[in-house]
């Protein structure tokens, strides 16, 4: 059996839960000497010598070889080993303590566990299911993050939405017997062989189904209410092209993946800059979904934005390091619709965009122009 000293997130109790897969007896603990910071840059800590220190943790007496390989494998890859030290509980202690590789972080601000949980919490509780599941599989550091956007995407979706006409579900109304990652890098696919209630009470048959999981994506669809334009932007598309579409060149709302701890209205406002060289004014939902619920999981936030369109705002644009080569189209709302009229507009959220527009553009002319008379 092994004691381990704990520090940073591992002092989340839900996390370390997910980690284990049981929730251990816990102790509070203190390591003289040492202190705890933030790696700089980064959302988990490192502990360092610091003479006259105390570094808070918690102790876990009694983890079993099993236990150590399923913390080993959730710490191994940021480069963390433990060492021998004493600490002290109840009385003076000897335990094992995650050290980082002097040579991987450098020490930044203070290290708060009250802070990190309300920032990043929820997201890595989440995430770390994702990591064990993939238990004893090793997973490279470089997979983290985009298994984060993922985490991320997970605590959006457990907030529970509208649902006055579908049956309302429970936790065990779907039952996973194997769950199986079959491909990750920035996106992954899953397969699950799974039952679920069916609508006569009975429980379905375990059927085998896949789903190609991505992070949540915002849309945004820039509209001057005064010049009655547009703008949206032209890209390569490689899901058009893996199809054999003639023209992977596509016509679509300003777009991207949400960050870790943005929510869908910054990463709106952050991709309008990126690719359009925007500043966007009020940000107005036109809606959120699934574009194609029956294999995928990607969740999206679309919106309008009444923004300042001048001759000129359509540039070239796109984040040189994600290799984007993005092109702006600045469009009349008449040309608009002789766009989406010849079905040229062949992207999901520029046609949702489009028919949300047509609908709102007389009361947003209004409102516009009744401004601009009251200045």
């Amino acid at each position: 059996m092994t004691t381990l000293f704990v520090y940073g997130t591992l002092c989340h109790l839900p996390l370390l839960q997910v980690v284990l897969g049981r929730m251990p007896v816990v102790e509070v603990a203190v390591l003289p000497d040492h202190a705890v910071y933030w790696a700089r840059g980064h959302n988990f800590p490192l502990v360092m010598a610091e003479a006259g220190s105390r570094a808070q943790g918690l102790l876990l007496r009694g983890l079993t070889t099993t236990d150590m390989a399923r913390l080993d494998h959730y710490e191994g890859p940021f480069g963390y080993e433990t060492r021998a030290l004493t600490v002290q509980a109840a009385g003076a202690v000897e335990a094992l303590v995650y050290f980082p590789n002097p040579d991987l972080w450098q020490p930044g601000a203070a290290w708060s566990l009250n802070d990190w949980v309300h920032q990043w919490g929820p997201t890595v509780v989440a995430t770390a299911g994702d990591v064990m599941a993939q238990y004893p599989a090793p997973i490279a550091l470089a997979r983290r993050e985009p298994m984060m956007m993922r985490g991320s995407s997970r605590v959006r979706a457990a907030v529970a939405g509208p649902n006055d006409t579908r049956r309302k579900a429970s936790p065990l109304d779907v039952r996973v017997e194997a769950r199986h990652e079959a491909y990750a890098d920035f996106f992954a696919v899953e397969e699950y062989a799974l039952s679920f209630q069916r609508f006569d009470g009975k429980q379905s048959a375990v059927v085998k189904r896949a789903a190609f999981v991505s992070g949540d994506a915002v849309t945004v669809l820039p509209y001057d209410p005064m010049r009655d334009r547009v703008l949206f932007v032209e890209q390569f598309r490689v899901g058009p092209f893996a199809r054999g579409d003639a023209q992977p060149w596509q016509l679509e709302p300003i777009a991207g993946r949400i960050d870790l701890a943005e929510s869908p209205e910054e990463a709106a406002r952050r991709e309008a800059t990126e690719e359009a060289g925007l500043t966007l004014g009020a940000l107005l939902p036109i809606g959120s979904y699934y574009p194609s619920p029956g294999a995928k999981t990607e969740y999206v936030y679309s919106f309008a934005a009444l923004t300042d369109l001048p001759d000129g705002s359509a540039i070239l644009g796109g984040e040189e390091s994600d290799a984007e080569d993005i092109r702006g189209h600045l469009l009349s709302f008449d040309a608009f619709e002789a766009l989406v009229a010849r079905g040229e507009a062949t992207t999901a959220p520029l046609l949702l965009s489009y028919y949300w527009l047509a609908r709102e553009r007389p009361r947003l002319r209004r409102e516009a122009m009744a401004q601009a008379t009251r200045t």
